[in-house]
């Protein structure tokens, strides 16, 4: 069970990290860094999707949820047109820009938009209808969205990923501490990130994305809250840390839909600054009593 003393350990071991500064990166009305906590809310215009009540049908559909999402307290909301898992259909870039243009063009007026892919052709179209964040979920032509982040002036947010893109089956090391090796991943990217011009950049651990050795709910679900409790460390890297909030079913069962304010919990502790989130309204309350609360 989590403890006091494990989190009294965890400061103290790595005080330094924790005390690192780190510049914010503004999304909209959201200063995302070391203010208040950001919250992005999730739309998936594709059926594959895992997290049905995020699912939108239709053009009218996306633009309504994105309006509650608003509505609930989401500072952006990052929508997508291809399902990260690995057995979903591939969505072709003519299509994705077909789904996500009608619904970036109306609802960029009122918030700010991210987008999830890793199609050069979507970013620019995305871009061009006015979102302002790319959610890069892909490796393969990294330096070309990149520069089409620096183009528009849009933010970036770095997701983990070593092959082309996350749908791609890959594994991570269980065994070893993963803080290091997050840490070596987004040094070199954001390296290159600057160099071709992109200075506002989020990086995001990845812990909402399918790996091929973290099919057993159990381990998946106590790896991704060790990602979330440690996300602090990456503090030296000088940028916000962005976390996917798990829903972990099978611990929380018929109670699935508690499990990211739960796991929200989990991310804060852990130093999180952007929380992406299919319950904007549940992350939203809990992220507010934290800040209330005290145990002085």
């Amino acid at each position: 069970m989590l403890s006091l003393a494990d989190l009294a350990a965890l400061q103290a071991t790595y005080a330094r990290e924790a005390s690192h500064p780190i510049t914010p990166v503004r999304l909209g009305e959201a200063l995302v860094g070391d203010g208040d906590p950001a919250i992005m809310g999730t739309l998936n215009l594709s059926r594959d999707s895992t997290y049905r009540e995020s699912v939108a049908v239709s053009t009218r559909s996306a633009i309504r949820k994105a309006r509650v999402q608003i509505a609930q307290g989401a500072a952006v909301v990052d929508v997508g047109a291809e399902s990260s898992t690995a057995r979903a259909a591939r969505v072709g870039p003519d299509e994705q820009i077909a789904l996500l243009v009608p619904v970036i063009t109306e609802i960029a007026v009122e918030t700010v938009v991210s987008v999830e892919t890793y199609e050069p052709r979507v970013v620019e179209a995305c871009l061009k209808s006015g979102a302002r964040v790319l959610n890069m979920t892909g490796r393969e032509h990294e330096a070309e969205m990149l520069e089409l982040a620096a183009e528009y002036d849009a933010a970036v947010i770095l997701c983990f990923c070593e092959l082309d893109n996350v749908r791609e089956l890959a594994n991570v090391d269980l065994s070893a501490d993963p803080i290091p090796a997050l840490a070596a991943h987004f040094e070199e990217r954001l390296a290159v990130a600057r160099r071709i011009g992109v200075e506002n950049i989020v990086i995001d651990p990845g812990m909402g994305f399918y790996y091929d050795n973290l099919t057993d709910p159990m381990t998946r679900a106590r790896h991704q809250a060790k990602v979330l409790m440690h996300s602090f460390r990456l503090r030296t890297l000088g940028v916000p840390v962005c976390n996917a909030l798990p829903h972990a079913f099978d611990l929380f069962e018929e109670e699935f839909r508690t499990a990211e304010g739960f796991f929200a919990v989990l991310a804060a502790l852990g130093g999180t600054h952007l929380f992406r989130t299919h319950e904007v309204a549940q992350v939203r309350a809990v992220l507010a009593s934290m800040a209330a609360l005290s145990v002085d």
